[in-house]
C-alpha cells in the first residue's frame, strides 16, 4: 500500500515540471524565434518499501524520474512582413547579441535601430557583426541584408552605396547545452563555444514564428491534468483503503 503511493507521488512530481514546460511552451506560441521544450523522462527501478532488509528482483519498483528538459529546435514557419529590420534564418545559426552579462543568441530577427544608430534587438541589446555592433548613419536609408548577412545602405541624397557591417551568425557543435535566459536569449553552457555559422542564411523582410504548436500544446495540457487527476483520485482511494484497516484493526477483540 505504502509502494502505491510512493509511486503515485513521483508521478505527480514529473506531471508538475511537465505542466510548467508545456504552459511555458503556451505563453510563448506567439513569441518570435522562440524554440519549445520537451520534457524526457525515464523509468527508476528501486526496491520498495518494507519491514525487512531483502531486496528480491520481483519487488523492485517502477518509479517516474524527471530526466530533463530539452529544446526543439525545429524550424518554425516564417512571416513575411516586408519590414527591411526584419529577419528569418534558414539553417541552424543564432544571431549574436551583445548584453551587459556578454555575448548571447537568439532566433529572434525583430530588429530595431536605436538612438545611437545601432541595430539592436527586440530587448534594446547590440546586434553583433564580425567586426562589432552594427552602427548606421542618420542619412542612410534603403537597408539591404544580403543572404550572407551582408548589411548595405545608400547615404545621403545620392545613390551611393556603403557597407554596414556583415551580421555574425553563429552555431554550436550541440545546441542542446545552450541555455535560455529570458527574453528569447540563449547563452552558451559549459563546454561549448559559438562557431561561425557559414551555411544558414538571411531572409530580409520576413521573421521566423514560434514553433510551437497551440493546439498540440493545449491538448498536453488537457492530458496532463487529467492523468494527475486520476493519480490524486487513485491516491485518496489507497489512504481510505489504509484508514479504513487500521479502524477495524482496533475492532479485533484483544
Amino acid at each position: 500500500m505504502q509502494n502505491t503511493l510512493l509511486i503515485g507521488l513521483s508521478r505527480q512530481m514529473t506531471l508538475e515540471r511537465q505542466m510548467d514546460v508545456v504552459a511555458n511552451n503556451v505563453a510563448n506560441v506567439n513569441t518570435s524565434g522562440y524554440k519549445a521544450d520537451r520534457s524526457l523522462f525515464a523509468e527508476y527501478l528501486n526496491s520498495g518499501a518494507h519491514e525487512d532488509n531483502f531486496v528480491s528482483a520481483d519487488r523492485r519498483l517502477s518509479f517516474v524520474q524527471d530526466r530533463a528538459t530539452f529544446h526543439d529546435f525545429s524550424p518554425g514557419n516564417t512571416e513575411q512582413t516586408k519590414n527591411p529590420l526584419d529577419l528569418a534564418i534558414d539553417g541552424a545559426g543564432f544571431l549574436a547579441v551583445q548584453t551587459p552579462a556578454g555575448e548571447r543568441y537568439t532566433r529572434d530577427g525583430g530588429l530595431q535601430i536605436n538612438n545611437q544608430g545601432q541595430l539592436v534587438n527586440a530587448s534594446g541589446y547590440p546586434v553583433l557583426g564580425n567586426s562589432g555592433p552594427i552602427v548606421f548613419q542618420p542619412t542612410d536609408h534603403d537597408i539591404s541584408i544580403a543572404a550572407d548577412g551582408n548589411v548595405t545602405v545608400l547615404e545621403g541624397t545620392g545613390r551611393t552605396g556603403a557597407v554596414r557591417g556583415k551580421l555574425r551568425l553563429a552555431s554550436f557543435t550541440d545546441a542542446q547545452k545552450l541555455v535560455k535566459e529570458g527574453s528569447n536569449l540563449y547563452s552558451a553552457g559549459d563546454g561549448i563555444a559559438a562557431q561561425p555559422d557559414t551555411g544558414s542564411r538571411v531572409r530580409q523582410g520576413f521573421v521566423e514564428k514560434s514553433n510551437v504548436n497551440s493546439v498540440t500544446e493545449m491538448s498536453r495540457m488537457i492530458e496532463i491534468t487529467r492523468t494527475y487527476t486520476q493519480i490524486s483520485a487513485l491516491l485518496q482511494q489507497q489512504s481510505d483503503l489504509h484508514k479504513s484497516a487500521i479502524e477495524k484493526l482496533a475492532d479485533v477483540p484483544a
